[in-house]
């Protein structure tokens, strides 16, 4: 593993993760008071938010203590810009920024943004709008360069016929519900129908119908649905630290091997539910992220 300390110097301006309920899903400006010690084997830093208060009166700011995989460098900054329907971007909202994704394109540089993770929907402007990117082994994707790397044709093609060209009957998916006890956990399914307005009709390929006479079908939208990721090859071990995918209950959840284990074996820290679960080698996957399309790698410091 890299040198942690290498992008988490004493002072260093970073993003923070919190576990905190009520705060998970955002990322938060701050900065490195105390760097991780080398002489340590659980990287924890000491930061200090900036928008965050650790009083009532807002005269002190908060510092906690974090792991490693809570923190990033900022994303880098870039001119203002229009967006798309469909697109992934990060809005700023209640002292940070939330992912989420444009669903709808209003007249004023306004935009309706859904937000999976708390199945809200918020209208913002421009000026609280960024694209989202993921932090990729040191470096931003997609980067700034790779933006302007967009044909005049594709620009022209409406956004939302493009986004839907994406998908077609027989097509193999994933599929991410907003129902209580399936939220953060994609599940594979094939595509049945393309219906109208953007729905389709999917069949789950491990999910049940209630009386478990077939698979369960069910309408979706292209705002929960990606591409199936494509195959890579198979590690022999994860390292600390790493994010994956872990199956359960027939669905895979993101997380971050916590603990290496005896055997092949792995503790799994999930930050959407602040819980850690004991897999095994073969019940985990590199995580990967779809961003505009294209399949990246997670991140790993």
């Amino acid at each position: 593993m890299a040198d942690v300390n290498k992008y988490f110097k004493k002072g260093t301006e970073v993003e923070i993760s919190s576990n905190d309920e009520g705060f998970r899903g955002a990322w938060y400006m701050g900065t490195v008071i105390r760097p991780a010690s080398r002489t340590s084997k659980d990287n924890k830093f000491l930061v200090e938010y900036k928008t965050l208060m650790a009083d009532e009166v807002g005269k002190k700011r908060l510092r906690e203590t974090l792991d490693v995989v809570q923190l990033r460098p900022p994303p880098p900054r870039e001119p203002r810009r229009s967006f798309k329907f469909s697109e992934e971007v990060d809005a700023y909202f209640n002292d940070g920024w939330w992912e989420g994704v444009i669903t709808e394109v209003h007249e004023g540089d306004r935009y309706s943004v859904f937000f999976r993770g708390t199945r809200e929907q918020l209208e913002v402007g421009s000026s609280e709008l960024r694209l989202h990117r993921e932090w990729e082994n040191g470096k931003w994707v997609p980067t700034l360069e790779g933006e302007e790397k967009v044909s005049i044709e594709d620009e022209m093609k409406p956004t939302k016929e493009k986004a839907e060209d994406k998908f077609h009957k027989g097509m193999l998916v994933e599929v991410n519900s907003d129902e209580d006890g399936f939220q953060g956990a994609w599940f594979a399914a094939t595509i049945i129908e393309q219906l109208t307005d953007g729905k389709f009709l999917v069949e789950y390929q491990c999910l049940r119908n209630d009386d478990d006479t077939e698979f369960l079908k069910e309408e979706t939208d292209i705002l929960h649905m990606r591409p199936y990721p494509p195959d890579i090859p198979v590690v022999d071990s994860f390292n600390l630290h790493e994010e994956v995918d872990a199956l359960y209950n027939d669905g895979w959840w993101v997380g971050v091997i916590s603990k290496v284990l005896n055997g092949r074996r792995y503790k799994v820290y999930f930050r959407g539910t602040n819980e850690e679960m004991e897999y095994k080698h073969s019940d985990l996957r590199l995580h990967q992220d779809c961003i505009d399309g294209k399949w990246v790698m997670a991140s790993q410091v």
